[in-house]
């Protein structure tokens, strides 16, 4: 490594360590708040299947951006201002909404293929508006790319701020509207049933979606925008099936990614914050995909060789309780595993403990081989043939007609 990469990783390390002066450290905190809204709302994008739909309003905000700045230059406002900008964000967004819903009441037109006429449309109109601006001899106009992909450095302390004001009122608001938002999300028909105001309450997630996607334009850039609402669920979602649990935890890996991110960006003065911070939420998602315990890969592996052994420790003690000559034990895995477990000695005989759990072992064994061959239907899923105790674990009755004691 070169001298000057020693020196930008230094000087990573001191933005990561909060370090690199005032107006760094307020930005990057106001993206850290951006982050976790963006988790805490794209838990309910996620779950309703809407991440395209979120897609296709980043993309049509672009136009709203650009003409923004074309008025505000045009009546002599500051062109820069993130008021204006995001305001022409949201009512190009809006026109995005209204003309995807318009389109899906055409007959044959199905929702993916309004999309991406939407998207595709809006986001061609406002690279092109993009263009003519670049043409004109208006000052500032190149910072708009920021727009596109992000660019944490160029944000002022104000408007770091104010996007940290903003994505804290949206979490509230998540807080404050949880159970409804999670009915409908799950179950819409359900809450329709109920009473509850689905139209409503969907209504009110979108909004909170279109809130997220606006505020974090200048911070992550609408081209991947989307992402940071919607990585962060699907880390989260592979440790829990809670929705509190995964609505915390994608908050959580929201506000480290856009942290990591944002300082990236303020160490490598090239990188856009936007590409940074999707980069730290995927790598989020490989760890989780690695070790989430019930659904990583390595989780299920170690879940897998567990269940394994444990049958391979039930077949071997229903063996010595029906036949004690046969104590032989084949494998040195397994082997290893009778030792840790107490069940056999250094000369691999079986102790004490062992003959004392066996005949229990071959019972629950044979419980479970008359379960499966006459009601295999009535087994409830997850349960582990052999290890899990049958009568605690199969139905009652299905217990009784096999002859086992119910609990």
């Amino acid at each position: 490594m070169s001298f000057l990469d020693t020196e930008i990783f230094a000087r990573l390390f001191e933005v990561l360590a909060l370090r690199a002066g005032y107006n760094a450290n307020t930005v990057i905190a106001g993206t850290a708040v951006l982050g976790a809204a963006a988790g805490t709302v794209g838990t309910f994008v996620f779950l309703r299947g809407r991440a395209l739909i979120s897609d296709a309003l980043s993309h049509a905000t672009l136009p709203g951006i650009v003409l923004a700045f074309l008025v505000g230059s045009a009546l002599g406002l500051q062109t820069r201002s993130l008021p204006l900008l995001l305001a022409g964000a949201t009512l190009s967004g809006l026109v995005g909404v209204l003309a995807m819903h318009a389109l899906t009441r055409l007959p044959r037109i199905t929702e993916d293929a309004a999309i991406g006429a939407v998207l595709g449309s809006f986001f061609g109109l406002g690279v092109v508006l993009l263009s003519y601006v670049q043409t004109l001899p208006v000052g500032g106009q190149a910072g708009l790319k920021t727009f596109l992909l992000g660019q944490a450095a160029a944000m002022a302390r104000t408007e770091a701020i104010a996007i940290a004001a903003l994505a804290a009122a949206t979490i509230v608001l998540v807080v404050l509207f949880f159970k409804e938002f999670r009915l409908v999300a799950f179950d819409r028909d359900f809450a329709a049933g109920m009473g509850w105001p689905v139209s409503r309450i969907d209504l009110g997630m979108a909004a909170l979606g279109v809130a997220v996607t606006v505020i974090g334009l200048q911070t992550v850039g609408l081209v991947l925008i989307v992402a940071l609402l919607v990585v962060p669920p699907v880390a989260a979602r592979f440790w829990s099936n809670d929705v509190k649990v995964v609505a915390s935890l994608a908050a959580i890996f929201g506000a480290l990614s856009a942290y990591l991110g944002a300082a990236a960006s303020y160490a490598f003065a090239s990188m856009p914050t936007g590409a940074a911070i999707v980069l730290a939420a995927g790598a989020f998602v490989i760890f989780s995909l690695l070790f989430a315990p019930r659904r990583g890969v390595l989780g299920v592996a170690l879940a897998t060789l567990r269940f394994r052994l444990d049958l391979l420790r039930v077949r071997w003690l229903a063996a010595i309780h029906t036949d004690p000559a046969r104590s032989a034990v084949s494998g040195a895995l397994l082997r290893t595993y009778l030792r840790i477990s107490g069940l056999i000695d250094r000369a691999g005989h079986p102790t004490a403990a062992a003959r004392r759990l066996a005949p229990e072992a071959a019972r629950n064994l044979e419980l479970w081989i008359a379960a499966l061959a006459r009601r295999p239907e009535a087994v409830p899923p997850g349960a582990r043939f052999g290890v899990d105790p049958a009568e605690a674990v199969l139905p009652r009755d299905l217990v009784a007609e096999i002859g086992g004691r119910t609990p």
